[in-house]
């Protein structure tokens, strides 16, 4: 796929001009034109220098647009972003509307001022008619003159066969112009024969103010929608500004500044409090949080420790960070969220599909109408200046821009707006599909929960101790990237113990794993393992773990074994079966993970929206029902593979439009075959290719909240189009005088082309409205009402009950600042039971708003987890 810049285009009947002219180039799949961005996309194999001269015998210009162009990085980021909020033409277009209306002011008086209000003229020629002709000329032309641009384009329009909406204001202005200038050597033909009735006839089809005041006004009307199309574009230029310009990096042992696209890959940098992080690493040394609020929306600070990742343009708020250098220039982050807001402003929207068509017979309808509209006249009978006005008040009312930029502008601020939130489309049609589906997907690990499983039970079985259990579950995943794995190795790891050697070792997906024990293992003696087993005879034993599915087809499992793994998996724990030498059970590990702190809510919210919420996962059908309620789903598919989660998305397409939202590698083939594909920002990097929307965030709300500006867009569009149309169709009869024989009512073509100006402009202003478009809703909504589930701690009964409200003060140690409060605000309030948590480490206490039943142990975990201390709780 490759991009162009385009010149010359002013309406949409020129970008919808250089769309025809491209796609009639051999080897072109597909070309996009964006009448906003002035850019154009083309896929397929024609040479550029084929694309670019069939844009400029179509009259417009082209270049093709490098890497560094797309990205908008380094040392050209400044300048981009000036280009982009195309200072340069606004303020050509500002000297021109000046210059218009310092010349417009006083023709308008000599014209209109002493025949209208009485204004006196200057004496040599209050009674010279021939001479205020002449001078009003001289000043159109001089107006003429400074606007030259709307004839030089709209002429070479005709010459090409592309007219556009230049070259109805060239030829409304021109034709007024022509007739004026027709009508002074007409008056100076009644002065030479002394007829006086005839010259005071003449003075009033005077035209040149017409002339003059359309091009002022047309240009008044760009100027407006000029300035507010750089609108539209304030917060992609604010992202290429968000680059900090200088890097502290260390080299030779010494710290030294340099320009932040000088840092290459693996060289250490330091970010000082206060400071912004120059490009894309992780941290190697130091604490500190880090305001991400640029990149991911999310207000809190994140905490950054040795291992994590940290992005260009992030704020480092408190400590001391040193870092390695992982991805840099156009590779950051940042760069690559600037292109892809970038290449979806540049797209268009399926819904557009009819504004195109419009746009690219629009002026050739409008000078028939025009064409028509005098013939009609005159063979009506009326006066030739009459006739001359209707024809012109048509040309110089119809506004093919508004049509055109009605998707656009909506789309270029309806993208600002989600990266601004940490919601990015990667096309126009992406934005339109997602307020369009029906059901969410969820995938289960990572999405709906943390994804960072605990083990909470070890069950050992058939005369093995939990030590032996926890031996083999460690020898068996040590090389396991699942996390459930990772669960298990980091608590035997608490445990203080080691995995044995092993060979062989497999991975079969969605199933389990399986390993042979090293001859090398050590000795029982130095393990006490296997419950007094020998080294001989533990040596070579095939380990086995895995689901119960995977498991029952080497083990026979008990009555009490199946009793057991149904009460976990109804407790929502995933059990994990481990058997050795293919026919002997070990025992059951119990692992769980937790919902993520805002999943139920945004799952309520979607509901609330009337779709229907899906979960995948494949964990065994108990344990994903236990989950699936928890977090409020509608359905839940569980038991699937990850090639079958394509399978389900693909049936689920049938009857609805599919949203499908995932993290991981194995999300890819259903998030590519959903409608639309959601990947969260802290998965892979193959899901987020896959994806159509990238959330940055790590949360579930950013979901609805994406759905909620898709309608607000769609609905922006819409609204545009509307009045795009209706203008035009209100407009041109009226201009036309189809209402004047029944009510008298004609339109001055100055009059026309005012509303001319202000259609485009108004178009933009509404699309601007989507600036203030709330896309997420008050938390206390979904937690002051809701109904809590709770357990009896003696029959782990459920037991459903309404909630109140009642107030509980925490006090806390460790609390030093505004971040810890923020940060033991956040772990409070995700309790579904706190309605509202009022921190204050001055106080050193939490004064906690609860709905519902909350127990002291959950307090204490809770505050322990963000790293601090229960003193005691009142």
């Amino acid at each position: 796929m490759d991009k162009y810049n385009v010149t010359g285009m002013s309406c949409s009947a020129c970008s919808a001009s250089v769309e025809k002219a491209v796609k009639k180039v051999i080897g072109i799949d597909s070309c996009t034109v964006s009448l906003l961005t002035n850019s154009m996309t083309v896929e397929g194999h024609a040479d550029p220098k084929t694309v670019i001269e069939a844009v400029e015998k179509a009259g417009y210009g082209a270049s093709l647009m490098t890497g560094e162009d797309r990205k908008n990085v380094g040392k050209k980021q400044a300048a981009d972003a000036d280009e982009l909020n195309n200072h340069a033409a606004l303020h050509k277009m500002k000297v021109r509307l000046i210059a218009s209306i310092v010349l417009l002011i006083p023709l308008m008086y000599i014209s209109m001022g002493h025949m209208m209000w009485g204004w006196p003229l200057p004496a040599i020629i209050s009674d010279n008619h021939v001479a205020m002709g002449l001078i009003q000329m001289l000043f159109a032309i001089a107006i003429m003159v400074v606007n030259q641009k709307f004839f030089i384009n709209g002429f070479k329009g005709v010459i090409h066969g592309a007219p556009g909406m230049d070259t109805l204001v060239a030829l409304g202005s021109g034709a007024s112009f022509i007739y004026s200038t027709y009508v002074l050597f007409a008056m100076t033909d009644a002065v030479m024969r002394q007829d006086n009735d005839r010259v005071m006839t003449l003075m009033h089809d005077f035209y040149f103010e017409s002339a003059a005041m359309i091009l002022a006004l047309i240009t008044v009307g760009k100027t407006l929608e000029e300035y507010s199309k750089g609108r539209t574009t304030d917060a992609l230029k604010g992202l290429m500004k968000l680059a900090p310009k200088t890097a502290l990096v260390l080299r030779d042992g010494e710290e030294q500044e340099v320009a932040a696209e000088d840092v290459v890959v693996g060289e250490v940098f330091i970010v000082r409090p206060g400071s912004s992080v120059p490009v894309d690493g992780v941290v190697i040394e130091g604490n500190s949080a880090v305001d991400e609020s640029a990149l991911s929306g999310e207000s809190l600070p994140v905490d950054k420790a040795e291992g994590d990742k940290v992005s260009a343009a992030t704020i480092n708020k408190s400590g001391y960070l040193k870092c390695r250098a992982t991805r840099v220039g156009t590779d950051t982050t940042l760069s690559q969220i600037i292109e892809m807001v970038s290449d979806a402003a540049a797209t268009k929207a399926p819904i557009a599909k009819i504004a195109d068509k419009v746009s690219g017979i629009f002026v050739p309808a409008v000078l028939i109408c025009s064409l028509i509209t005098i013939i009609v006249w005159i063979i009506a009978g009326e006066s030739t200046g009459f006739v001359l006005a209707r024809g012109i008040s048509v040309l110089v009312i119809s506004c093919p821009c508004a049509l055109g930029l009605a998707t656009p502008v909506a789309v270029m601020v309806g993208n600002g707006v989600g990266a601004k939130q940490g919601i990015l489309f990667k096309n126009a049609a992406a934005l339109e599909m997602t307020g369009k589906t029906d059901v969410v997907v969820l995938d289960k690990t990572g999405t709906i929960t943390n994804g960072t499983p605990e083990v909470v039970d070890v069950v050992p079985g058939n005369g093995y101790s939990e030590t032996d259990l926890l031996t083999f579950a460690a020898s068996l995943e040590q090389y396991s990237e699942h996390p459930i794995g990772k669960a298990i190795m980091e608590y035997v790891g608490q445990k203080w113990i080691k995995p044995q050697k092993i060979e062989d070792f497999q991975v079969l997906p969605g199933n389990g794993l399986r390993c042979r024990l090293s001859s090398e293992a050590v000795s029982q003696n130095e393990r006490g393992f296997c419950a007094g087993q020998n080294h001989s005879q533990i040596s070579d034993h095939i380990l086995l773990g895995g689901n119960g599915k995977f498991i029952s087809q080497y083990v026979t499992l008990s009555e009490a074994d199946k009793t057991l793994a149904e009460e976990l998996a109804s407790q929502g724990k995933t059990p994990i079966y481990l058997a050795i030498d293919e026919n002997k059970l070990i025992g059951i590990l119990a692992v769980a993970d937790t919902i993520k702190e805002d999943g139920i809510l945004a799952i309520k919210e979607l509901k609330e929206m009337n779709y229907s919420v899906v979960m995948l996962t494949g964990d065994n059908a108990k344990t994903a029902e236990a989950i699936g309620k928890q977090a409020g789903v509608d359905r839940v598919i569980a038991d699937v593979l990850p090639d079958g989660k394509e399978v389900v998305v693909r049936e689920l397409m049938k009857e609805h439009r599919v949203i499908m939202v995932g993290d991981g590698i194995n999300d890819a083939p259903a998030l590519t075959r959903a409608d639309i594909g959601m990947a969260i920002g802290a998965g892979t990097d193959v899901a987020i290719d896959a994806a159509d929307v990238v959330l940055m965030r790590e949360g579930l709300r950013t979901v609805p909240a994406a759905i909620r500006l898709s309608m607000a867009t769609i609905r922006n569009i819409k609204e545009n189009l509307f009045w795009a149309f209706i203008y035009n169709i209100i407009g041109i009869p009226l201009a036309a005088g189809v209402w004047y024989p029944m009510f008298g009512w004609k339109l001055n073509p100055m009059f026309g082309a005012f509303a001319m100006s202000l259609s485009s402009f108004c178009v933009v202003m509404n699309a601007l409205r989507l600036n203030f478009v709330k896309i997420y809703v008050n938390n206390s909504k979904y937690r002051i009402h809701q109904k809590m589930v709770s357990k009896n701690v003696e029959g782990n009964n459920k037991i459903e009950k309404e909630t109140g409200t009642m107030n509980k003060t925490v006090y806390i140690e460790g609390m030093m600042c505004g971040h810890c409060e923020a940060r033991v605000k956040k772990a409070f309030e995700a309790l579904p039971q706190v309605t509202e948590a009022e921190v204050s480490h001055e106080k050193k206490q939490a004064v906690l708003t609860l709905s519902g039943e909350l127990s002291d142990k959950e307090i204490k975990n809770t505050v322990k987890e963000a790293g601090y201390k229960v003193t005691s709780i009142k």
